[in-house]
């Protein structure tokens, strides 16, 4: 059991790091095609740090745990608004734009709603997966299609990403970051299940707790930094993205690899408490602005949750 907790620190550890490294060297490149922070935040950042979910939930289906891919792709989505948002909206009230509702969210809700329409009958299917995966496509035809009517990168970029550096080295730290990645995501699927058999508790349980907060680090990594900064498009681009990576990727990968019987909980506990998420983000979001007591709010729901998840 030791070696799974080590396996599961080094794991989280590593992920944190080569996400980071991952999304800033990705910056970095996005910079020289000239593309908005927002795009930024919804692709680069979205799609990095919802690297690890992606690889954890691949893994964990091909090694026959479905319900940890689920787990981690519904509890990735929620502590990427119960927490990441709710300490960046705490740091510094987050500022969202009218379009990015009109647009962005709006996109997240529907996919969200589709999820449950899919999910309904308890099963996910290959069919269901090949679903999410377009919803999946028609999303980056999106994003880059926007990245090309708005091709000036503004000021909100961090400034680590102005300095110097060779673009042969950019690809190279990119390539680096990436390789970790995928290994330490084996490591975090290997001593989660691992765990989950010697407490016996369920695959589903572990993907929602242990492995969901581990993967959804590098989104509050990335988000404490943009706050800091008072980067807010980049912060609802990351949260946004993320998610929808999650909702339509994440979940996409254990139906394509394995179809299987989701638990009756998934959907009648985990699935409400996402959606009542994602519609937070536009409750709290109409005066354009996610303020500190709507952080504190969104982090009180997220206690609820995991209070009845672990002890109900």
């Amino acid at each position: 059991m030791l070696i799974s907790v080590v396996s599961l620190l080094i794991g989280f550890t590593l992920l944190v790091w080569s996400a980071d490294a991952f999304t800033d060297n990705g910056a970095k490149i996005a910079r020289i095609f000239n593309i908005s922070p927002l795009i930024i935040g919804l692709l680069i950042f979205g799609f990095g740090t919802s690297a690890p979910e992606m690889l954890v939930s691949g893994l964990a289906a091909y090694d026959g745990h479905p319900e940890l891919s689920i787990g981690n792709a519904f509890g990735s989505n929620i502590f990427n608004i119960g927490l990441v948002l709710a300490v960046a909206a705490i740091i510094h009230p987050v500022i969202v734009e009218k379009n990015v509702l009109k647009k962005e969210w709006l996109f997240l809700f529907l996919s969200t709603l589709v999820i449950g329409f899919l999910l309904i009958d308890g099963f996910l299917s290959f069919i269901d997966g090949s679903i999410l995966l377009i919803l999946l496509l028609l999303f980056l035809y999106y994003v880059f299609n926007e990245s090309k009517k708005d091709n000036n990168l503004e000021n909100e970029v961090s400034e680590d990403t102005n300095k110097d550096q060779s673009k042969d080295k950019t690809w190279l730290l990119l390539i680096i970051s990436l390789v970790i990645l995928v290994s330490s995501a084996r490591l975090v699927v290997w001593g989660g299940t691992n765990l989950a058999l010697a407490f016996g508790v369920s695959d589903l349980i572990i993907g929602l707790t242990v492995v969901a907060l581990g993967t959804s680090l590098p989104e509050l990594a990335v988000a404490i930094s943009s706050a800091l900064k008072k980067q807010h498009q980049m912060i609802i681009g990351n949260i946004i993205g993320s998610n929808l990576f999650n909702s339509l990727g994440v979940l996409a990968i254990p139906g394509l690899i394995l179809p299987f019987q989701i638990p009756s909980e998934v959907m009648s506990r985990d699935y409400i408490y996402m959606l009542i998420f994602t519609l937070l983000i536009l409750i709290f979001s109409l005066k354009l602005r996610i303020n500190r007591f709507g952080g504190l709010i969104l982090l009180t729901i997220l206690a609820s949750y995991l209070y009845q998840l672990v002890w109900i």
